[in-house]
């Protein structure tokens, strides 16, 4: 008898989720299924625009405002399933939504992120279980939720968007970085226990991306350096991601150097992010 995929104590409800994928692959398509958090706009609307191009995806695509969802939906062919992730329930019947419509989810790709910018001293208690609650605890549930699944069938993708904020730390964005930090520390965890799975993950680290993020956090981008690059860059370096065979990607690439420099010299990192961060 093969050895059930689901963890000890799993919630019933969860549990059906996860075992209505494992049943098998009677309800695929002819494409892989990729569910594409924050897809609405920004980064999360260039990967499904990309993907979408493609032709090789069946598109489930999440997002809060459902008149945008509905028009990224509506342009790359995908099905929009709009929910608020801010929860665990958001996320559970994002899942459940996910898989009753197709029937499996072979990629995630966790694109949903909020950020906020000031001093620390000034932010507002809601808006830091707030930014826990979108930014990490929303992806460690959906992750929960999808990569039974996954591990059943031994194959899947998990594409995490995280940011060079949460390798470095950044002035003024000490929330922010510190949510986008613990996926780094929970990409590195989980795939000691994705080897020989079949499951891979690979974590996406943008630096500064011209989007409307930072409008809608409330504060502009000002910094003179790093430039932002272009939601097109991020979106080629997840296409990459899915294909398989990176852990970790920064987008730009050059971003990649600091971090080095900062693991082999930290206190010649902290000072020069001091200086010019």
């Amino acid at each position: 008898m093969r050895k059930s995929p689901l963890p000890r104590g799993m919630p019933a409800a969860e549990a059906d989720v996860a075992l209505s994928a494992a049943a098998g692959p009677s309800a695929r398509g002819p494409r892989p299924v990729v569910l594409i958090t924050g897809a609405s706009s920004g980064i999360g609307a260039e990967v499904a625009s990309r993907l979408a191009a493609g032709g090789r995806w069946e598109l489930l695509l999440n997002g809060r405002d459902e008149g945008r969802l509905g028009s990224v939906a509506t342009r790359t062919s995908g099905v929009a399933l709009p929910m608020d992730l801010a929860s665990e329930e958001g996320c559970r019947k994002l899942a459940e939504a996910a898989l009753a419509h197709s029937g499996r989810v072979d990629a995630l790709v966790a694109a949903a992120g909020l950020g906020w910018a000031g001093a620390y001293t000034d932010m507002p208690p809601a808006t830091v279980d707030r930014l826990v609650s979108v930014n990490v605890c929303a992806v460690l549930h959906l992750v929960r939720l999808v990569l039974p699944q996954m591990v059943s069938r031994g194959s899947g993708r998990l594409v995490l968007i995280g940011s060079v904020a949460g390798r470095f730390g950044v002035r003024g964005e000490a929330a922010y970085a510190a949510t986008k930090g613990s996926l780094i520390a929970f990409a590195d965890s989980l795939r000691y226990e994705l080897q020989g799975t079949g499951v891979q993950l690979c974590l996406v680290l943008p630096g500064p991306v011209d989007t409307p993020f930072f409008t809608r956090r409330g504060t502009p981008y000002t910094r003179s350096w790093p430039r932002p690059v272009s939601a097109g860059r991020v979106a080629a370096a997840v296409e990459e991601a899915l294909a398989g065979g990176r852990d970790e990607i920064a987008v730009p690439r050059w971003l990649g150097v600091p971090g080095r420099v900062q693991g082999v010299a930290p206190r010649l990192f902290r000072k020069l992010a001091t200086r010019f961060g």
